[in-house]
Formats: structure tokens, C-alpha cells, sequence
């Protein structure tokens, strides 16, 4: 007898960019296991990382090599703390910086190389913005094709840079430029043209010094590949291949975030579940606007993390887990998959038909705690004691209450 077991949903992490960054947001974390990250990410730097999550002041943080860093270091607090909780995702997105975000996510860079290559990437686009001063502006209600319209008709240097959602483009390029182009863009029916508070004209050729500095860097950090995909913004499409990243992320800084087309790609791989990892809730608002029936989260501090499990539990319990013998359908059937890959040992007190919580621990794979993001009764354990697992394969399977 063979049973088969498929989720109606599938979950993408997806991690937000500069602009995300608030003052103290990382108060809240200070005595959750996962601020040892803030330490692990100020050594690398050589910056105090704690001191800017938790005293600096907005315009401190609206300095790019300050936002970068905080951002990517918030995120991946986030992430830790969501994987101590045993969620994994079938495919990973980030905006902008998010991208390298969601690059340490899947393991195509170690922490250390992630912390680097942002601090380079924040310096070398600060330098760039210094030597071709430019700004950005949000256009609103208009939609993509029309919004590149506007930008030829300015006829100076102005550019799309983020294609948001639908009726969200933001355009980039020199002051006079995007001046102009907002002008063209209300003649052809924007709602509104919002600047933005930013400090060079990114995702532009005005980054094109920052890409050719950045580029040495990535080739230095060497990207691995991975099992999860990543959607890139420069192409929409999923990747787990070291070599692509090599080029893709030097291509980002001066190509278009096409995080719209992102979602799209998601959606059409079957994902409708997302979770935004990080400090804004931004991206949770893009992919309402973008993806129809998107069932969607915003997780930014310890206090969200029940509420994470909640919602991953409730579109699992609406999955049906389908065994084929006489096409009986087994819908309280729920796999608990690892986190993480390594020799697994069991929680010894468990035994079959135990009660299993939700976040309840199952076993450990290395210091990595195997935990249900299901509640129910353990069945039984699939993965035995002292077993060597890969990422995401079945350790146990239990009927749901």
C-alpha cells in the first residue's frame, strides 16, 4: 500500500527591501534565542548592528549601509526564529535586498558571506548615489506600460525601477528626470506621484559603478547550489544553481525589480500561501494587490510567531492528504517534514499515539529542533534514531484532532 500525501497550498518566504527598516525595531527580539544573530552579524561587519536596531533614529537609518544592514539582519532574525518552529518553504523571494536575504535562506550564501556582500552592496550603491546624485518617486494608479511612457516622453534620465503590484511602479533617475516623468505620468491618469526619501536613483544605470564593484564580491562569495528556488527580480524566474546568482545579483542593481512578475511566477508554481519575514509588512500589501486568493502574513516580531503557526496549521488542515487504496481520502493525515539536514534523534518520552501541540518538539537534528507545526496524535515516527535526513524529508506522520 503507498500513500501519497500533497498540500493544496505551497509556502514562499519573501523578505523585504530598504524602506522596511524602522527605529527600534529590534527591541522586540533583545531576549529571544534568535538576537544572537545581532552579535554573530556585528562581528562580521564590524559594526555595532545592536545599536542601530535598537537606539538609531530614522535618519540614521534611512542612510543606506545603515538600512541594508538592519533590514537583512531583522529578516533573518525572523527567519531563525520561524525555523526553530520546524516551517520550511518550497520556494523563496526577496525584494531588492531582500534577495540576498533569501539567498542565506536556502543556503546558496552562509550567514558570514551574506553579512559581507550586503555591507559591500550598501557602500558601493552609496558611493554611486554620491557620484550620480539621483532620487526615486512611487506612481500610483497607473498602469506599467503607460508608467514607461512617461518616462520616455521626460526625455532626461529616468527610469522604471520596481514593478510593484498592479497600479505600483516606482521610477528612478535624476532629480530633473523624475521631476518630469511624474508630470507626464498625471497627464496619462496617475492617481498619485509619491517621492520617495532615498539617497541615489537605484536599480538604475546610475548603479552601474556599484555593479561593477559588487561584482568581484559575488565572485568572491562563490553562491552554492540549493534545493529551495529562489524567484530572481531581474528575470521572474525560479533558480537553484549557484553559477545563475553569480550574474543575477550584479544584473539587480541596475535592472528593474520585477517583484510583481515575481508573485505571478509564484502563484503560477502553485504557491498561494505568503510569508513576509522582516520588519514592514510591505511585501504582504503587494501580494494581495498581485495574486488573486493569496492567502497572505506579515511576521516581524516573537509575538507573531504563534499567530505564523496558526496560519500555516489552518492551510494544512484545509489540504487533503489523499491515499491511494480504493481512492479513500485521508483528510486528518499531516507529515512533519526536517528542517534541516543531519543525523536525527528522536524526543524520547514520545511514543506512538502521544498528543502533539502545535510547535511541539519531536526530536533534534544537530542543535536544530524538529518541531510540529501541526497539532494532532503521533502516528508514528518515519525517520529512526540516529538516521542521517535531508532538508524537508518525512521524520513523522500524524492524524490531526
Amino acid at each position: 500500500m503507498t500513500t501519497v500525501y500533497s498540500d493544496l497550498t505551497m509556502l514562499a518566504f519573501t523578505f523585504p527591501g530598504q524602506g522596511s527598516q524602522r527605529p527600534g525595531m529590534g527591541r522586540p527580539w533583545v531576549d529571544h534565542d534568535s538576537w544572537e544573530l545581532v552579535d554573530e552579524a556585528s562581528e562580521v561587519a564590524e559594526r555595532d548592528v545592536a545599536r542601530l536596531l535598537l537606539d538609531a533614529d530614522a535618519d540614521e537609518l534611512r542612510d543606506t549601509r545603515n538600512a541594508q544592514l538592519t533590514t537583512f539582519v531583522s529578516s533573518l532574525m525572523v527567519l531563525d526564529a520561524a525555523e526553530r518552529l520546524g516551517l520550511e518553504p518550497s520556494f523563496c523571494a526577496g525584494h531588492s535586498l531582500g534577495e540576498y536575504t533569501a539567498l542565506v535562506a536556502t543556503g546558496a550564501l552562509g550567514f558570514d558571506e551574506g553579512v559581507l556582500l550586503v555591507c559591500e552592496r550598501a557602500d558601493a550603491m552609496h558611493e554611486a548615489g554620491t557620484e550620480h546624485p539621483g532620487t526615486m518617486a512611487a506612481v500610483l494608479g497607473l498602469d506599467d506600460d503607460l508608467v514607461e511612457v512617461a518616462c520616455r516622453r521626460a526625455d532626461a534620465d529616468v527610469w522604471v525601477a520596481n514593478f510593484n503590484a498592479p497600479g505600483q511602479v516606482v521610477i528612478a533617475g535624476s532629480i530633473d528626470g523624475v521631476a518630469a516623468a511624474g508630470v507626464q505620468a498625471k497627464e496619462l491618469g496617475a492617481k498619485k506621484v509619491m517621492p520617495l526619501q532615498v539617497s541615489g536613483a537605484f536599480h538604475t544605470p546610475y548603479m552601474a559603478p556599484a555593479r561593477d564593484r559588487l561584482r568581484k564580491a559575488i565572485a568572491h562569495a562563490d553562491p552554492r547550489d540549493t534545493e529551495v528556488p529562489v524567484i530572481s527580480n531581474v528575470d521572474a524566474l525560479p533558480h537553484d544553481t549557484g553559477a545563475a546568482w553569480s550574474s543575477l545579483l550584479s544584473a539587480q542593481l541596475s535592472s528593474p525589480v520585477r517583484w510583481k512578475h515575481c508573485l505571478l511566477t509564484l502563484a503560477d508554481l502553485g504557491v498561494m500561501s505568503f510569508a513576509e519575514l522582516g520588519p514592514g509588512g510591505v511585501l504582504t500589501g503587494m501580494a494581495k494587490r498581485t495574486v488573486e486568493s493569496a492567502r497572505t502574513i506579515s511576521i516581524a516580531t516573537p509575538e507573531d510567531l504563534d499567530k505564523l503557526l496558526e496560519w500555516v496549521n489552518a492551510a494544512s488542515s484545509s489540504a487533503s492528504n489523499v491515499q491511494f487504496e480504493g481512492e479513500h481520502l485521508f483528510a486528518a493525515e499531516r507529515l512533519v517534514v526536517s528542517p534541516a539536514a543531519g543525523v536525527f534523534e528522536p524526543t524520547g518520552q514520545l511514543a506512538d499515539g502521544a498528543s502533539i501541540a502545535v510547535g511541539s518538539v519531536l526530536g533534534h537534528i544537530g542543535e536544530t529542533e524538529v518541531r510540529s507545526p501541526f497539532a494532532g496524535v503521533l502516528q508514528s515516527y518515519i525517520a529512526v534514531s540516529g538516521e542521517r535526513v535531508t532538508l524537508r524529508q518525512p521524520i513523522a506522520w500524524l492524524r490531526t484532532i
